[in-house]
């Protein structure tokens, strides 16, 4: 963990993804770097990736970990309920989670993020960790901040 601990550790990482992401126009190549990012630099993660809200089901988008499962209703799973709620979802341990997809059976704690454009859902942020109890409201409020970032960069690119 660099000095500062968190707050510094997601404010650089901010500072960096919105430099990364800056002057690129393609939705995946935003995603993917995004992905890779937000992968290599948050400790203790396996998974870091995006689901993209297609014809009614979230569908997989660039990542960074094992292969992950490829659709997911909305409502389903975690990625599913913060889509359908349209809020960050936190799970200490995923196995007790109701209806928790086990995309790998490694994960053990989970932080989702939905993407909104305008309070509309389009994807989320999905953050996957072999530890109990990795992500704390720490966690969830510096990967709110990067979303924003992301969806801000997706929306340029989409709209361009």
């Amino acid at each position: 963990m660099i000095a500062g601990g968190k707050t510094a550790l997601y404010r650089d990482l901010a500072e960096q993804l919105d430099a990364l992401l800056s002057g690129e126009t393609d939705a995946t190549a935003n995603a993917a770097n995004a992905a890779a990012a937000i992968y290599h630099s948050l400790p203790r993660l396996n998974w870091a990736g995006f689901y993209f809200l297609r014809d009614d089901m979230l569908v997989l988008g660039p990542f960074q970990g094992r292969p992950a499962c490829v659709r997911i209703k909305p409502g389903a799973g975690v990625c599913g309920t913060a889509a359908r709620e349209r809020r960050s979802v936190l799970v200490p341990d995923v196995e007790q989670f109701p209806g928790h997809i086990a995309c790998d059976s490694a994960s053990r704690s989970e932080l989702v993020v939905p993407l909104l454009r305008g309070g509309e859902i389009f994807g989320v942020l999905d953050l996957d960790s072999p530890d109990l109890a990795r992500f704390n409201a720490e966690d969830q409020m510096g990967c709110e901040a990067l979303a924003a970032i992301v969806v801000r960069h997706l929306t340029r690119s989409v709209l361009s």
